[in-house]
């Protein structure tokens, strides 16, 4: 009676991490064939005619493209987000550069959220003992103004919002609805960045990626990311009364 339970066991398990194994391949792929090179900001300079041709021919399929390539990139969690951004705003203008970086984004974001919940979350969340449910209880109890707070904090990398919720049993739509709206301010300030870009490579320059840290853009964002904890402090402080 025990051996077909036994033999299911590693089946269960290989479904359980097939979508974590599948990212992770997709990493090393990327790197292995050299297309991290892509990814930069001269390469982006040698080929914008060309891209600003097909997005002027093609442009449906250039969003599309260009959605689909940012929903991979943050799925495999390639460091090139910001290099999208920039193209986007670039390519499609402030206004559709941001729809479109949050977009793809998002669908990347939601992917390694599953493929983390399904290969960890459960797991995790059993051997590392009572504090963590403490911990999942308290965050889920406030999980989309938790989730907001986190998006909103420029300084936070990407890929790390993207999986400790997973481990922390925060519901799908909680998740997909925080970070769509919490990555629109920082989205929003780089398409701003690229859509200068054309004007600033023409000048011999490159563009000020450290415009975040610039107190005029940095205090509004953590502005934000305060107020997305408002309440938090609001239910608290009723409980205190």
């Amino acid at each position: 009676m025990t051996e077909p339970i036994a033999t299911d066991r590693p089946r269960r398990t290989l479904r359980r991490l097939l979508p974590l194994v599948v990212l992770a391949a997709a990493f090393a792929a990327f790197f292995a064939f050299g297309l991290h090179r892509h990814l930069t900001l001269s390469e982006l300079a040698e080929r914008r005619a060309e891209l600003s041709a097909f997005v002027a021919e093609r442009g449906t399929l250039a969003a599309l493209a260009y959605i689909g390539t940012y929903a991979l990139a943050i799925a495999v969690s390639i460091p090139g987000g910001l290099v999208l951004t920039l193209t986007g705003g670039f390519l499609f203008g402030v206004v559709w550069g941001t729809v479109y970086a949050v977009i793809g984004a998002t669908l990347g974001a939601i992917a390694v959220f599953l493929a983390a919940r399904s290969a960890f979350g459960g797991v995790l969340r059993e051997k590392a003992g009572p504090w963590v449910g403490r911990m999942e209880a308290g965050f889920r109890a406030n999980a989309f103004s938790y989730m907001l707070f986190l998006r909103l904090l420029p300084l936070l990398p990407f890929w790390l919002v993207n999986l400790v919720p997973a481990v922390l049993g925060v519901p799908l739509r909680t998740y997909a609805s925080a970070t769509l709206i919490g990555i629109v301010p920082l989205t929003l300030v780089y398409a701003s960045v690229g859509n200068g870009l054309g004007a600033v490579l023409d000048a011999g320059g490159t563009p000020d990626l450290g415009v975040i840290f610039r107190p005029a853009v940095l205090l509004p964002l953590l502005g934000l990311a305060l107020l997305a904890l408002l309440p938090v402090a609001i239910k608290a402080w009723r409980g205190r009364r």
